[in-house]
């Protein structure tokens, strides 16, 4: 599979999504606005408020991503 990485740094305060290499050798994903993204780690605060901290070298694809729908 090939990943890519189209969302950075320029992309603070945005929608994204982030996948990260887990230290088993999985991937997982992290949805929500990019608070931070430098060369030691990158930061996500998710719908529910929580921050989560990734070192950059685990980040393997990020992309920027549409709001979220409307609730009805």
């Amino acid at each position: 599979m090939r990943y890519a990485l189209t969302a950075g740094p320029a992309d603070v305060g945005m929608r994204v999504v982030v996948r990260r290499r887990l230290p088993d050798g999985r991937y997982a994903d992290l949805l929500g606005e990019l608070l931070h993204w430098d060369e030691q780690s990158v930061g996500v605060r998710d719908r529910h408020g929580q921050e989560h901290t990734v070192r950059t070298s685990d980040v393997v694809a990020a992309k920027r991503v549409p709001p979220p729908p409307q609730r009805r």
